[in-house]
Order: C-alpha cells, then structure tokens, then sequence
C-alpha cells in the first residue's frame, strides 16, 4: 500500500505521477482476475458500495458495479428518479442518510462540478468520482492512459492528439492532467469554439487543423460533440463537424502513423467524429478500454477501500 492513503478518488489534478502509477500497476493484477473461470476474489467481502448517478451511462456504471462484485463487495444502485430527491430532499441530506446505513464507498456521477468534492467533506464513506459535469472523470482518464500503456508498452514520451469536444469533456480534463504527469505531450484538436480558453495553461498544444493533430502522434483519444451540455449552438451542423474534424480511414492513411493507436471513451456518434471503418479497425483498441475498465476500477476500490480501513490482504487471493 506504499504510496496511497487517499480516501476518496476525485480527479487527477491532484493525484501524483507515483499514485497513478500504482493505480496502474494494481489494474494490471486485477485485469488477471477476469480471465478466471470464477471472476471473483474476497477482497471486499462484507463491504457495501453504492453507485449514485444522476445522469445516463452505460459503460461507467456496469464496469463500477462488475468490479465490486468481482472484489465480492455488496452493491446498491439508486436512481436518481426514484430518490427523495424527486420530494425536494437536498442530496447532501440523501448523502448523509446512506452514510446513516453504514456503507463504505459511494460512486456518483454528477452534472454539476466539484459535487464529488462537495460531498466528500461531508461524509464519512469514500466517495469515488464517476463524472462531474464538465471537471473530470477520472477512472475513464486511467483506464484510458492503462490501455495506452499496455499497447505502447510506456507512456512517457507519446504524443497524444485529443480530438473532439474540449470545452464539455470532463474526460479530456483527466486524460491531459494523467498523460502530462506520466511525461507524455498532449495536443487538444477541435473547433475553436469548443476548446476552453486558456488550457495552453495545462501543458497542451492547441491546433484546430486535424491534419496537424494527425502528424506525429502516436495515439488519438477521439470525443464525442457532447450537445446535452451545450447552451449554443457552436459550429453550423454535424456534417460539417464531420468533414472538418472527422477521423476516416483517408485520412488516417494520407497524415497518421502506421502504428497510430485509436481510443474512444464511448458512446460513438458513428459517422460524426469517427467513421465505423476507423472504430471497428486494426488501429481501434475501443472495445479493449471497456475491458481495461473493469480491471482499473478495481483497483482503484481497492485501493480507498484499504485507506478507508479495510484489512490488507492479497488481491489475488481467491
């Protein structure tokens, strides 16, 4: 446990270059446990862990919950719409009443940032951050730096060109603090209205050509136009976001490397950022981020989980 004794998990920014990495090297014990023909270990038996989501997801949520019960923890599951905040409860209030049944961890998903923090301060159990509005996502930033890692066989040193919706990705915010730590260089590629002002700030390289975001890089982490969180329209319609800043085969094969890795956090606007040609391709590690997902949030429940106080065993122990 050298070197981890945070309770809660919720960004990036603040975690240090050897936290991620022993994040990273406890995902890659974990990913074994998967393989088993019993895909559970007792590592959190008797832990309860609640996943609290106020907005859609599919991949995030199921991944959250396969990995808990793969460490054998119980789980519970509330949605939003079934809440008491439907009656006008404050969500601090709802908080601190699942706090009131003795549960361990609390994974929530948010619209608005820095809830995660928020409620962190107020309760007892570890809170793990599954997304807050436009601030971070940080699981979905490890697993995606993990599967560049396991592809590449080193992240230091990898140019990644981050393509898409900036200014809305909580997932490009944890990507460039976790790859820029790691000693990668990150360009941000997209219309100049969707890129924030001042993120130069970050430690990126700013360009609103694909082309040059495509040259040189070894990994191309694409975005989606997230419009849920937009208030204005910011380019004149998805076909031209599509011929301007979409990623198709010609022009992976006219400016990109031969050996050029694709990711997507998913879901895909197939035909709009990227083409099925591309996703469903020999470059695409897509599905393999899913998979990689399971193993990184089980690590990272085992890791506040053992801050929080739970007794260190192996975590390969069957």
């Amino acid at each position: 446990m050298n070197g981890w004794n945070r309770k809660d998990l919720l960004g990036l920014e603040d975690l240090s270059r050897e936290e991620i990495e022993l994040i990273l090297e406890s995902a890659t014990s974990f990913k074994e446990i998967s393989t088993r023909t019993v895909k559970k270990v007792p590592t959190l038996r008797g832990k309860t862990i609640v996943l609290f989501f106020f907005e859609p997801s599919t991949r995030t949520r199921s991944s959250f919950e396969l990995a808990a019960k793969r460490l054998s923890a119980d789980t519970l599951s509330i949605a939003t719409s079934s809440s008491s905040i439907v009656k006008g409860e404050t969500l601090k209030d709802t908080l601190k009443n699942i706090e009131a049944m003795q549960v361990d961890i609390i994974i929530i998903r948010h619209s608005s940032s820095g809830t995660a923090k928020m409620l962190s301060e107020c309760v007892a159990p570890s809170v793990i951050n599954a997304g807050d509005g436009c601030h971070e996502h940080p699981t979905q930033g490890l697993l995606d730096i993990f599967t560049i890692k396991e592809k590449k066989g080193k992240v230091e040193g990898l140019n990644v060109s981050i393509i898409g919706d900036i200014a809305h990705s909580r997932v490009a915010r944890s990507n460039i603090w976790g790859l820029k730590k790691l000693g990668a260089e990150v360009t941000v590629c997209g219309p100049r209205t969707l890129i924030p002002q001042d993120i130069e700030k970050m430690g990126v390289r700013v360009t609103t050509d694909l082309t040059q975001a495509l040259k040189g890089a070894d990994v191309l982490n694409i975005l989606r136009i997230q419009r849920e969180r937009q208030k204005a329209i910011l380019f004149p319609s998805l076909r031209e976001y599509a011929i301007c800043f979409g990623v198709t085969r010609e022009k992976l094969n006219r400016f990109a490397k031969k050996d050029i890795l694709i990711l997507h956090p998913g879901p895909m606007n197939r035909g709009v950022e990227i083409t099925p040609d591309v996703a469903d391709g020999e470059y695409s590690v897509i599905l393999e981020q899913v998979t990689n997902g399971i193993a990184v949030r089980m690590a990272v429940l085992y890791l506040v989980a053992q801050a929080g106080g739970v007794e260190e065993q192996s975590i390969l122990e069957e």
